[in-house]
This record gives C-alpha cells, sequence and structure tokens, in this order.
C-alpha cells in the first residue's frame, strides 16, 4: 500500500484532474450526500488521519476521546515512519482508554492523501504541512469527506482562495467543516466573547495579542537518530522540517499565532482593514530555513480600534500567550489556560468547567454529522489565516497593506507548483525594503 516518494504532484492538480475528468462535479456532489446520509444518525464514524506528525496524531487521538464509535481506518504521511510512529501512538491510546481495537490502511509519499481519501472513510482529519492544505482540503471536498482541518489553512492568498471555493463547495454539499482553533470551542472563551458582544465592556476601542515563546524543534537532515530517513532529497528534507520554511508553515505567525488573531477577529466580528508590521531575524542561523523569529503588527479594525499583535521565538525568553481587550466600560483578558477575566463597569469571572477543547472541536463536529446539521467554520479559519498572512506580508516588505487588496488583488502564490523528491526550494530570507508586494 505504499506509494512512491518520486510522485509528482501540486497542489493544483486536482483543478487539472477535474477539468479531464467528465462528470467529476456531478459524482463528487452525489458522493457527499451519500455520506451524510450514511453517517446522520450513525453509531458509527469512520476517519482517515492525513498528516502523521505530533498534531495529527494529537488530531487523531482527540477524535477517538470525543465520541462513540468513531474508528480511525486509514492514515497517511509523506515519510513511513511517521505513519508507523502514529500508528502505534492511536493504537497505544485506543488501548489505554479501553476503546475497540483501531485498524488502519496505511499510506506513505507525496500521493498519500488521494489513497487516504479512496479509502472507505466517512471524515478526514488534515494535519500535514499548512503549505499543503488548500489542496487536500479541495481533495476532500471533492471526494465528498465531513473534514476536520488543522490551522492554518493556507500559505499565501492564493491559496486562501483555492480554500475559499472549496469551502462554499462543501457548504452546498452539507459537509461537516470544523477547524483547529479550539478556543471557539471551549468555555472560558465563549463566555467572555457572550459578554463582550453584549456590551458588557462598552465598545472596543483596541487591544493586544501575543504569542511570544522560547522557539520550536529544528532537524538536522542527517540526523543519526532517524537512520531510515538517510540519504533524503533535499526537498524531502524541507518537508521533514517544514516549519522553518514560509512556503510550508507561512511562518510563525501563520502557523502559531494564528490562534490569538482569530481571537481578535472574534471579538471584532470579522478581520481588520488594515495592517502595518515589522519584525526580523536575530537569532536563526541561515540554513535552518527562511523564517523569521520575531513580528509586530499594527491591525485596524473597521470602527477604528487599533490592535497591537507580536509573536516570537526567542530562547530563555519570558513567555506570554494571551490575549487583551479594551473597551470603553472595561477590559478584558483571555489564555488558553482557562484563566478569563474582566474589569470595568460589569466584572466578571469565568469560574465553570474546563473541558479539554481540542477534544470539544472534536465532539461538536461529529455532533453536527449525527444530528445533521453539520457546521461550517471554513470560511471563518480562511479570514483569519489571511489575516496572519497579512501581517507577515506587511512586516516582509515594511508596507502598509489593507484588506481589500489581500482579497482582490494580491498574486502572491508561493507554493511550489511542482513537488517531488529532489531538488530543493529554497527562498531567501525576505528583507523590507528589498522585497515588493506581490
Amino acid at each position: 500500500m505504499n506509494t512512491p516518494l518520486q510522485s509528482d504532484l501540486s497542489r493544483r492538480d486536482f483543478v487539472k484532474l477535474s477539468a479531464l475528468t467528465s462528470g467529476a462535479a456531478v459524482l463528487a456532489g452525489l458522493a457527499g450526500n451519500k455520506v451524510m446520509g450514511a453517517t446522520a444518525g450513525s453509531d458509527r464514524i469512520r476517519v482517515g488521519v492525513i498528516g502523521a506528525g505530533g498534531r495529527g496524531r494529537g488530531a487523531a487521538q482527540n477524535c477517538l476521546e470525543s465520541s462513540p464509535g468513531v474508528e480511525i481506518v486509514a492514515i497517511g504521511d509523506l515519510f513511513q515512519r511517521q505513519v508507523d510512529g502514529a500508528e502505534t501512538a492511536i493504537k497505544k491510546f485506543a488501548a489505554d482508554k479501553k476503546l475497540p481495537e483501531q485498524k488502519m490502511q496505511k499510506f506513505w509519499g507525496f500521493d498519500n492523501y488521494q489513497k487516504v481519501l479512496a479509502a472507505d472513510i466517512d471524515m478526514v482529519i488534515l494535519a500535514a504541512p499548512p503549505g499543503f492544505r488548500p489542496t487536500h482540503f479541495e481533495a476532500a471536498v471533492n471526494a465528498g469527506k465531513h473534514i476536520f482541518t488543522e490551522k492554518p489553512v493556507a500559505v499565501d492568498p492564493a491559496g486562501i482562495r483555492q480554500f475559499l471555493a472549496a469551502a462554499r463547495k462543501a457548504k452546498e454539499k452539507r459537509l461537516a467543516v470544523v477547524s483547529g482553533l479550539q478556543r471557539r470551542h471551549q468555555p472560558s472563551y465563549i463566555a467572555t466573547m457572550e459578554r463582550i458582544h453584549g456590551g458588557d465592556m462598552g465598545e472596543l476601542v483596541g487591544g493586544q495579542c501575543y504569542w511570544n515563546g522560547t522557539g520550536i524543534w529544528y532537524r538536522e537532515k542527517n540526523d543519526p537518530k532517524f537512520p531510515e530517513l538517510a540519504g533524503m532529497s533535499d526537498l524531502e528534507w524541507q518537508c521533514w522540517n517544514w516549519y522553518h520554511w514560509d512556503w510550508l508553515s507561512g511562518d510563525q505567525i501563520v502557523e502559531q499565532h494564528i490562534h490569538n488573531l482569530d481571537v481578535m477577529n472574534w471579538a471584532f466580528g470579522g478581520p481588520p482593514v488594515k495592517f502595518y508590521g515589522m519584525g526580523g531575524r536575530q537569532t536563526r542561523d541561515d540554513p535552518k530555513g527562511n523564517i523569521w523569529d520575531h513580528f509586530s503588527v499594527e491591525m485596524e479594525y473597521g470602527n477604528g480600534a487599533r490592535v497591537m499583535s507580536m509573536c516570537r521565538h526567542t530562547p530563555k525568553s519570558t513567555q506570554r500567550v494571551t490575549e487583551r481587550l479594551v473597551g470603553t466600560k472595561g477590559w478584558s483578558h483571555t489564555e488558553q489556560s482557562g484563566e478569563a477575566f474582566i474589569k470595568g463597569e460589569k466584572p466578571f469571572k469565568f469560574a465553570g468547567a474546563l473541558p479539554n477543547p481540542y477534544v470539544v472541536e472534536h465532539t461538536d463536529l461529529i455532533a453536527s454529522i449525527r444530528k445533521n446539521e453539520p457546521l461550517n467554520e471554513g470560511e471563518r479559519v480562511a479570514m483569519s489565516t489571511l489575516t496572519a498572512i497579512g501581517g507577515r506580508m506587511s512586516a516582509y516588505t515594511g508596507r502598509e497593506i489593507s484588506w481589500k487588496w489581500l482579497m482582490e488583488g494580491s498574486k502572491l502564490d508561493i507554493f511550489p507548483k511542482d513537488i517531488r523528491a529532489g531538488a530543493g526550494h529554497f527562498p531567501v530570507v525576505a528583507m523590507p525594503g528589498k522585497i515588493d508586494l506581490v
């Protein structure tokens, strides 16, 4: 069942394939209706996983824990070692939780996602590197599958447009789509936002959001800890080390800070209208990717309020991953630990239960499938992803940019058109004043 690493794929291959395959759209629509009919009210939901790294394994376990009758039946990744490791982890998790034994088909290679989607599944978890997400999402919608998609969902405006078109199609086909922005499913955040939107803080006039951490993993090309990966090509190594390349991760502002930016969009009822950013690369060495290690972006929302966004990877630094909103009648604080409060004319402090939001998002997704009331968070996660991309583009170029231009004017497309084992894709580190807006 394994597939060769030499497969030649592009995130636009499915668009070309659809043009060559008569009636593909009609068949995909029928598949979507069949899946909903088969799973609404059903006790059994068969799940495939695309992307078998830490988040893919975690999401699979969260899904199993979230609802009865869930089975992981297929798993795929570029690398066989990741698939084998995920299979072991998922089976152990199921045994520890006294769940039924999980029996999985396994696929690896650049075309693993096609194999997973062709398996007998009702729902798919998309957890490969973000640069692949638009293609994987579009393929899943065309295949008529319900979807849990990790965030972010693209790395550039071209990818966002591809994702949005597929999200609209998913809604037409009544496919459920839930994203990995788990704060939207966390009671402390929900309770705080209800009060903010109810006027307890008056009009929002500003805020700050942060993802300031100490850094992330880095994987050497020929690490002796992974002898089975010796001799991988440059492009395969980049996928193995995906966080460190903007065309794979979107940079840290897109890959991680999207969580906090999404909270700001949630509070203000939509994305910013302007971005003015800066940042740079001080603690990262050159062959180790092309992403930056710090960003600071001012975002202006439709009512004129300005929000300051900060994210960084700095060793031995003070960490802060929180959101703060300021209104005319008070201010709020939220963080994923569950601490949430409002101070001002109508004070509030969250004191309710704190179920694991990574599990709850799957509970909500599967419940919507079984009730035949499919959630669709596709547009929302796309808008928050584009918010992060806008901040990065402003910082990379040193230019103030608008949301309108991001949506309608930018042609930026940084994901390579030809993905195969072989030569790598090594963009230079962005230097403000030396890189143009596209």
